[in-house]
């Protein structure tokens, strides 16, 4: 089975170009950094893999119309790899994830308000128990009951 899920941020906007001919296809291309786990260098700092990643057809178009420099999003899909001889007659070998399916892995405003509105406190979480209590009033302002 080939199946890989990854979640990241991306490095840059996505490249996108469009196939030739009568159906037009859209080719997205994007470089996920994603962060190591376990993994610090010299300086205790987090390192993080660079995976490059490619969204074809409606995918692509969504990640044109959407994705930009830094988000997070999680994507899913399978490992593709394939070599090729550049101009100096050296082999290249290429790995890249071919994209099934890609979101978005925090709101559009991550930090900010949690989704809450008006003057309403942001919920803490308890030392207990480790579950937020949430203040009285609050109940209308939830998007479940």
């Amino acid at each position: 089975m080939n199946k890989v899920i990854l979640m990241g941020r991306l490095t840059r906007d996505p490249e996108v170009r469009y196939s030739q001919g009568d159906s037009s296809l859209a080719i997205a291309r994007y470089t996920l950094a994603v962060d190591r786990r376990f993994n610090r260098n010299a300086n205790d700092e987090a390192t993080a893999d660079f995976i490059s990643c490619v969204a074809f057809g409606k995918a692509g178009e969504f990640a044109e119309k959407y994705f930009r420099k830094g988000i997070k999003i999680a994507v899913s899909g399978r490992i593709q790899t394939g070599s090729y001889t550049n101009k100096e007659g050296v082999k290249v070998y290429t790995t890249e994830v071919i994209v099934d399916d890609q979101e978005f892995a925090e709101s559009k405003n991550a930090g900010g308000d949690g989704g809450f509105s008006g003057n309403v406190p942001r919920p803490e979480p308890s030392a207990a128990d480790g579950f937020m209590n949430i203040p009285d009033g609050i109940d209308e302002e939830l998007p479940f009951n």
